[in-house]
C-alpha cells in the first residue's frame, strides 16, 4: 500500500434529488478523516473540494447533466494527477454518480497493467444508463457507464475511455434494484451479491469471493463504497434509505479483508448528508470505514 494519500472531495449533490450530500466530504473530514490516517502513519494530501458548476442543463432522462460531467470532467484529471504522482486518491462525495470521474481515471492509469477490478458496495445498483433510468438521476447510472455500458459521456473525459471489465466487476449489498437494471447486469455478467446471499453465505465468503474476482489478474481494486449499504439504524445520514442492509460489523469485516489483501488502488466514500444525519453518527462511520480500508485494526 503507498504511504501517500490524496483525499479528493467533490461537492456534487446534482447526480439525485436531495440536497445536502454536497456537505458530505466536509462532514467526514470533520470526523477525524485525515487525523486517523496520519495516526496509521500515511503522508496525506488534501486536495479540497472540487465545486461543480451551479447551473446548467437537463436532459430528457439525465437530470443537471451538465453540472455533473463538469465535476467528474474534473475529478477525472484530479485522481489522474495523483496517481501520476504516486498517491493513493481517496474520494469523498457527494452523490454516486462522482464514480463514472474516479473509476474511469484509475481504469485508464493502470490500463497496460492488466486494468482494474471494481467492488461496488451499494443498496442499489447504479446500472441504468439514460435509456433505463425511471428517475433520469444519474447517481444511479455511473456502473454502467464505467463498464461502456452507458451513457457515454459519464466516461468520455477527453481520453479514449479503459472501460472496467465487467467479469472483474462484483455488486455487494443490492437491495433495490430497478427491473430493468437487472436485466442489464444479468446481461453483462456483473457478480452481484445482493443482501439475500450474504444472509446465506455469509461476508466472509462474499468479500473474499469478490477480492478472487476483483484482483486476479487486474493491477488491482477500486473500491466504489455508498453508505446506503448500511442498515440506516448505523447509518441514517443518507439520501435513498433502504432498510434491512449491512450491519456497521459486517461493512468493517468487508473493509478489513480490502486491507489485508493489499489489493487496494484507490476507493470512493459516497452519499453521506450531514442534513439527514444524527450527530455526525453516518460521517464518523465512513471516516471510519475508510481507516478500516486502510489497514486499522481492532488489535
Amino acid at each position: 500500500m503507498n504511504r501517500e494519500l490524496a483525499v479528493i472531495g467533490v461537492q456534487m449533490d446534482f447526480g439525485q434529488s436531495r440536497r445536502g450530500i454536497n456537505m458530505g466530504p466536509s462532514a467526514i473530514r470533520y470526523a477525524g478523516l485525515l487525523e486517523g490516517l496520519e495516526y496509521l502513519g500515511y503522508q496525506v494530501c488534501d486536495k479540497g473540494d472540487i465545486i461543480p458548476m451551479q447551473k446548467g442543463k437537463s436532459l430528457k432522462n439525465m437530470r443537471n447533466y451538465e453540472q455533473v460531467i463538469d465535476g467528474n470532467f474534473r475529478l477525472f484529471w484530479d485522481v489522474t494527477d495523483s496517481l501520476k504522482s504516486g498517491m493513493f486518491p481517496i474520494i469523498l462525495g457527494g452523490d454516486h454518480s462522482i464514480a463514472a470521474g474516479s473509476v474511469s481515471a484509475v481504469s485508464k492509469f493502470y490500463e497496460e497493467e492488466g486494468g482494474i477490478g471494481v467492488i461496488w458496495i451499494d443498496a442499489h445498483g447504479d446500472w441504468n444508463n439514460d435509456e433505463t433510468s425511471p428517475t433520469g438521476n444519474m447517481h444511479g447510472m455511473p456502473f454502467s457507464a464505467v463498464c461502456g455500458y452507458g451513457p457515454d459521456i459519464m466516461a468520455d473525459f477527453g481520453q479514449v475511455p479503459a472501460y472496467v471489465d465487467v467479469k472483474k466487476c462484483v455488486q455487494i449489498g443490492g437491495r433495490d434494484i430497478d427491473t430493468e437494471e437487472r436485466k442489464r447486469m444479468k446481461e453483462a455478467g456483473v457478480t452481484v451479491f445482493p443482501m439475500n446471499a450474504i444472509d446465506k453465505l455469509g461476508m466472509n465468503e462474499v468479500i473474499g469471493r469478490a477480492v478472487e474476482i476483483a484482483g486476479s489478474g487486474t493491477a488491482g481494486i477500486h473500491l466504489s463504497f455508498d453508505i446506503d449499504a448500511v442498515t440506516p439504524e448505523a447509518a441514517p445520514g443518507t439520501g435513498t434509505v433502504v432498510h434491512s442492509g449491512l450491519t456497521a460489523r459486517e461493512a468493517f469485516f468487508a473493509m478489513e479483508v480490502l486491507a489485508e489483501s493489499r489489493k487496494l488502488l484507490s476507493m470512493d466514500m459516497v452519499e453521506v448528508n450531514p442534513i439527514l444525519d444524527e450527530k455526525n453518527k453516518t460521517a464518523i462511520l465512513a471516516s471510519e470505514l475508510i481507516q478500516s480500508a486502510l489497514g486499522k485494526t481492532v488489535y
